[in-house]
Order: structure tokens, then C-alpha cells, then sequence
């Protein structure tokens, strides 16, 4: 029983917010922060695994993201919905109920597909390069999006919003935050068993010492090609949970500033630390929303915050560790290092 307690605990806090968002006990304004949390959790444990277990410095998260986004959201209209485009829907708008994680991991699938070709030339780039390919990626996902004008291009790609519609039409519940509560619990789970995994443990030996860990057989340029792909996979996972919960998708939102906000996530929470993802992505989320009556002097303080947080603990707020290396009795309840 101890051994599941973590996820009982966790299924009975979704159920609550589920509830709550249900029966109007949490406004719609609280609904978007809540689920921007688990986005923002799946996107800075993902690229944790790049910068933090693998050691390399990734900078071009968005770009994935926004592949996942718009692949998720191109399928769904196309599926479920009559759009100038597409003409009318494939299947019953009802039908988006059971086939919206389908698609959803198609996106991710896609996302993963593009981290994939990317990690195919990038092998052996490590530190500054690696980000400058990265930092490229992004920008010509970006551009590409925008001159593809059959989704938009510049002006952004709507619809979503009616295959929403048709899910809460059969059965009326606040289906996106359901699919946010589950699959960030997949992408947790995931990621937890990959790192204490064989290929996990070759990710953190890469990230130690590459070259001893070739010495020691280990195939590091397969390593870092599964570890890229999971990472841009997760990362796709999250753009099409972004771009249903806000209903509409351009391209200015996966620039290189939303890259750089998760990747402060990932440093503030630490590099390594699942558990610091967590917490980082929660804090983070929530500190953002607290300053938005400052508007832009917010974007003083929050670096300035960060700054002091360098300054004193560079480490980030976890580290390398998890929740169970500081608390060992929660060891009982979260086994394997989970969180």
C-alpha cells in the first residue's frame, strides 16, 4: 500500500481539481494556471534530461514544442471539425474523446521524429555548439511555420477550442485539464524509470565522463539520439496540450524567449533533480502569475531573483538530489528515487 501511496495521492488531488473545475468551485482563470503547471512540468523535466542528466546545453525547446503543437492541432481539426481547409471532419465530432490521446501522441511522435533529426548530425557537438544547433532549430521551425500559409503561417492556427467543445459534449468535464493531470504523470513516470534504467544510467555516464564511458562500452552517440528523442517527444506531448488549452497557436509563441523560460526552469530547479523540475515548474508558474499586475518590471524582478538564487545556491533548489535524498523516509512511499 506504502509503496503506491504517492499515486493514490496524486490521482485524489486531480480528482479534486477535476471536481473543482467541474462544479465551478475553481474559476477559469485558476483552471489555465493549473494546467500551465503541468505543461510546464513536462517541459522542464524533458529537457532536463538533456541539460541536466546528459550534460549538454540544449536551447531550442520551443522548437519542439511547436512541432507537437501544430501537428496535434492540424490532426484534430482535421478529425473532428469543418475547417476551409480540410473540408469536413473525418470522424464524428464525439469521437474526439477517445482519439484526442491519439493525436496527442502523434504530435509527440512528430516532435520526437524532428529531435531525431536532429540528434542524428549533433552526435559529437557538445557545450556551445550544441546550443547554436539547437538555437537554429528553433529558429527554422519558427520560420517555417510561419511561410505555411495553408495552417495560418504568421497569424496562427485556431480551431481547437470546437474539439474541446465536442468532448465536453458528451460528457461534460474539463477534458484538457483531465488529459494535463494524466500525462503529466505519464511523462513523470516515463522519465523516472529512464534515468535509473541501463539507458539511463549511460545518459548520467556521458554526462560524468564521455570518454570513459566509451572505454567502459558504452554507446554514447546512441545514448544521446534516445535521450534527445525522448526529451523532444515529451516536449511535443506539451505543445499540444498548450494549444488546446489556449484554443489558438501562432508562431511568436515558440520563440527563443519561451525556450529560455524553460530552460530557467530547469536551472532553478536543478540540473538532474526530477523532483526539482517539479517543484521549479510549480514555483515558477505560479511566481509569473504573481507578478502579473507589475507587467514588465516583472521581468526585472524574476531575473534579479535569479540572480540572487546563482549567487547563493548555484546548484539550483534540488541539485543533483531528489526529495528521497533529503527526506529518506519518504523512500518508503517513493521508491526507485522517485519524487
Amino acid at each position: 500500500m506504502k509503496r503506491y501511496l504517492s499515486t493514490i495521492l496524486y490521482g485524489l488531488l486531480s480528482i479534486i481539481f477535476v471536481a473543482g473545475a467541474r462544479f465551478g468551485l475553481i474559476n477559469a482563470y485558476e483552471q489555465i494556471v493549473i494546467m500551465f503547471i503541468g505543461i510546464n512540468i513536462i517541459l522542464c523535466s524533458s529537457l532536463n534530461l538533456i541539460n541536466g542528466y546528459m550534460g549538454e546545453f540544449s536551447c531550442g525547446h520551443a522548437g519542439f514544442m511547436a512541432v507537437g503543437a501544430y501537428v496535434t492541432s492540424i490532426l484534430n481539426i482535421w478529425f473532428f471539425t469543418s475547417s476551409p481547409v480540410f473540408g469536413g471532419p473525418l470522424f464524428s465530432p464525439g469521437s474526439a474523446i477517445f482519439l484526442f490521446p491519439i493525436t496527442l501522441i502523434a504530435g509527440g511522435a512528430a516532435a520526437a521524429l524532428a529531435g531525431m533529426l536532429v540528434a542524428i548530425p549533433s552526435v559529437r557537438t557538445r557545450g556551445d555548439y550544441l546550443a547554436i544547433i539547437t538555437l537554429a532549430v528553433n529558429y527554422i521551425v519558427k520560420s517555417s511555420i510561419e511561410n505555411i500559409q495553408v495552417i495560418g503561417g504568421a497569424r496562427g492556427f485556431m480551431g481547437m477550442g470546437k474539439v474541446v467543445d465536442s468532448m465536453t459534449s458528451v460528457i461534460n468535464l474539463p477534458w484538457v485539464m483531465i488529459w494535463i493531470f494524466f500525462f503529466t504523470a505519464v511523462c513523470i513516470w516515463i522519465l523516472n524509470h529512464f534515468v535509473n534504467s541501463t539507458y539511463g544510467k549511460g545518459v548520467i555516464a556521458v554526462r560524468d565522463d564521455e570518454i570513459a564511458a566509451e572505454i567502459m562500452s558504452v554507446n554514447t552517440n546512441r545514448m544521446k539520439m534516445v535521450a534527445f528523442t525522448l526529451s523532444s517527444g515529451l516536449a511535443g506531448i506539451a505543445g499540444g496540450l498548450f494549444a488546446h488549452v489556449l484554443g489558438y497557436i501562432n508562431p511568436g509563441s515558440f520563440t527563443i524567449m519561451k525556450s529560455t523560460e524553460i530552460m530557467v526552469m530547469v536551472y532553478l530547479g536543478g540540473m538532474g533533480s526530477l523532483s526539482g523540475s517539479v517543484l521549479s515548474a510549480v514555483s515558477f508558474t505560479l511566481l509569473m502569475e504573481i507578478l502579473r499586475p507589475l507587467q514588465v518590471y516583472k521581468w526585472v524582478l524574476i531575473p534579479l531573483l535569479l540572480i540572487i538564487l546563482m549567487l547563493y545556491r548555484p546548484e539550483g533548489i534540488m541539485g543533483n538530489r531528489e526529495l528521497t535524498d533529503v527526506f529518506p523516509k519518504l523512500r518508503r512511499y517513493f521508491p526507485s528515487r522517485e519524487l
